[in-house]
């Protein structure tokens, strides 16, 4: 019994439960996947051979010992120094007394000091009421609105397909207009209308001006709409000369019928990301010939992955109808995970072999525990609300300083973690299988190249695909090519701090994401692994320091963009250098990261010797 309850907290815990994109090549498709995996001749056919780069186990090893010793003092360490100072009876707790409210873990406040943690966390209820009503209404739908197939026809007939995808893509766009009515009252006709005006771009304009055309309008709206707050309706009444009064007091009525999150414009920027995406998807549908499933002579009822996203839906189904649906997907309308139209249309047509009831399971589970972390954080570690009364630094030793600074920048990782997982959890109870955003902790990062790929990992997907590899991707072989490669990522970078917030704070945020990648990519064509094959432990520890290099230049930027800005990473520096006591932290820190480094390495081996390569 203890064996088979162990199993099952291990199987929560795999890979493959987060989403199996991890643990399957995105060129092959899930079943054959499962399949190869039964079989060890069909595994190489499959792509899924094991260990061929891994080394050999190191976590029985004497090294390693004495790593997990470090492991013993340093944990406990960090997290008591931000809980000391969270503590009532730290002199300094009146000054940010105020920003904590009632708890409810063993009489503790809670740090929800943090708008946006705050609203994540109080709409949280509501958010399991949907994940319970939308799917079961769907049900009721479909008991009314059947699939009807010929007597004898397959379940994954071109003709089932069709009936599957109107079945779905109606009740989408049905539930999709009362949710958008429900959230954002007379503010839906502003995004209705945004999202015909878009819809005309994609359809109406000759093909060759499509992107560019998309790129402009889509980057006009992210910036205008939180200029002019939304797009207040008394704004555009204003403009009109000699309007009347009666107008003008029906734009202010129709301005105070905002729904139940009155900032429509705050959370828009996920569905400007799904606009471009049908956009670019619809201009490149039009310049394939002999694009389909079918012709190419795929399986349409079990494509891979990269099939699925990259291979164009039948004309017909470019549709406003359909687009509109996609735009408003319930599950995935206020957050995300990103998913493709492409991929979004393929899933509607056949079910995803992923979709499995004990993965689903499992992976609530694994959500309602993440929900259970943060709770604990927040009554804990009082990171925000610490920096929010504006302290006096000085008051602080250099220690305290750099681990609040750490902490929050967790807790921002869980604020975006939960409602990330909740909303995917939603889409597979729905069906819908969307990639999963978060791949590790943010803990468990060393490379700012690997940290962009597992961090927002969906958003991540979608530059590669509607930015990075239309500019060309990258290539550090030539003066000229490095220099285009850098423009690419700066181009890649600013739109990823504009699409968060039109702020300078968050352009200093992806100039410096991106002046600290060129270091890890030279280190890379200075000290490749093949001149290092005859001394592996030397190459690993020579990359473990340039590692430790690249955590505290990722600390800092993140602290920069998303922990208090550019005084933030000021205070945390003087900090660190200030006397010996900072120094000594700081050199500490340094040997506890590389001791972190080394078992991260471990781990990402560990995945090598199952066949998994995640590259991050």
């Amino acid at each position: 019994m203890g064996g088979g309850i162990l199993g099952f907290i291990r199987s929560i815990y795999q890979l493959d439960t987060l989403d199996t994109r991890f643990t399957t090549p995105s060129s092959v498709p899930y079943k054959l996947a499962t399949e190869a995996r039964k079989d060890p001749v069909g595994a190489q056919d499959g792509g899924l051979s094991k260990g061929k780069r891994a080394e050999r186990s190191k976590w029985s090893t004497p090294e390693f010992y004495l790593y997990y010793l470090v492991f013993l003092i340093a944990i406990p360490y960090m997290f008591w120094v931000p809980f000391e100072v969270s503590r009532e009876s730290d002199p300094r707790y009146p000054k940010f007394q105020r920003y904590l409210s009632d708890g409810w873990m063993l009489g503790r406040k809670v740090d929800v000091s943090d708008s946006q943690l705050r609203t994540i966390r109080g709409k949280i209820p509501h958010i399991f009421g949907l994940l319970v009503v939308q799917p079961l209404l769907r049900r009721v739908w479909n008991l009314f609105k059947p699939t009807r197939l010929e007597p004898g026809a397959s379940e994954t007939s071109p003709r089932a397909a069709e009936a599957r995808l109107e079945q779905r893509i109606s009740f989408d766009a049905f539930f999709g207009t009362i949710l958008l009515t429900a959230l954002h009252g007379t503010s839906g006709l502003k995004i209705l209308g945004l999202l015909w005006l878009n819809y005309q771009v994609a359809t109406r304009l000759p093909r060759k001006v499509v992107p560019w055309a998309t790129w402009i309008f889509n980057l006009y709206i992210l910036v205008t709409m939180k200029v002019y707050d939304g797009y207040r309706f008394k704004t555009f009444v204003n403009l009109i000369p000699f309007a009347p009064d009666s107008l003008l007091d029906l734009a202010s009525w129709m301005d105070n019928q905002q729904g139940l999150l009155n900032r429509w414009h705050i959370l828009f920027n996920i569905t400007i990301l799904r606009l471009i995406s049908f956009n670019l998807d619809y201009a490149w549908m039009t310049d394939r010939q002999g694009g389909s499933p079918i012709e190419k002579q795929l399986d349409p009822a079990n494509l891979s992955e990269r099939d699925r996203v990259g291979t164009p839906a039948p004309k017909n189904n470019y549709s406003f109808r359909n687009y509109f649906a996609y735009a408003i997907y319930a599950p995935l309308y206020l957050a995300g995970p990103i998913l493709t139209f492409n991929d979004y249309i393929s899933q509607c047509r056949y079910k995803s072999a992923s979709i499995e009831l004990s993965r689903t399971v499992k992976y609530g589970i694994r959500c309602l525990l993440v929900l259970l972390a943060m709770e604990f954080v927040l009554h804990f570690n009082y990171a925000n609300a610490i920096s929010n009364a504006r302290p006096d630094w000085s008051s602080y030793t250099p220690a305290q300083i750099a681990l609040l600074s750490f902490f929050k920048l967790h807790i921002i990782w869980l604020k975006l973690l939960v409602p990330w997982r909740l909303f995917r959890f939603w889409a597979l109870v729905d069906g819908i299988d969307p990639p999963e955003n978060m791949l590790r902790c943010v803990s468990d990062n060393y490379s700012t190249l690997s940290f962009w790929r597992s961090w927002h990992r969906s958003f991540y997907r979608w530059t590669l695909r509607y930015i990075y590899i239309p500019l060309g991707g990258s290539n550090f072989k030539t003066l000229v090519s490095a220099a285009y490669s850098t423009v690419t990522y700066l181009a890649v970078f600013m739109f990823v701090a504009i699409w968060h917030d039109v702020d300078f704070q968050l352009l200093v945020w992806s100039w410096l994401i991106v002046a600290f990648f060129l270091p890890e990519i030279a280190a890379g064509y200075l000290f490749p692994r093949r001149k290092w094959e005859g001394r592996p432990t030397a190459y690993r520890m020579l990359c473990c320091v340039g590692a430790v290099g690249n955590v505290l230049m990722m600390i800092s930027a993140n602290v920069v963009g998303f922990g208090g800005g550019v005084d933030a990473m000021k205070a945390l520096w003087e900090g660190l250098f200030r006397g010996l006591s900072g120094i000594s932290f700081l050199t500490g820190s340094c040997l506890a990261l590389f001791v972190g480094i080394q078992v991260m390495f471990e781990i990402r081996q560990s995945e090598l010797r199952k066949g998994i390569d995640l590259k991050c």
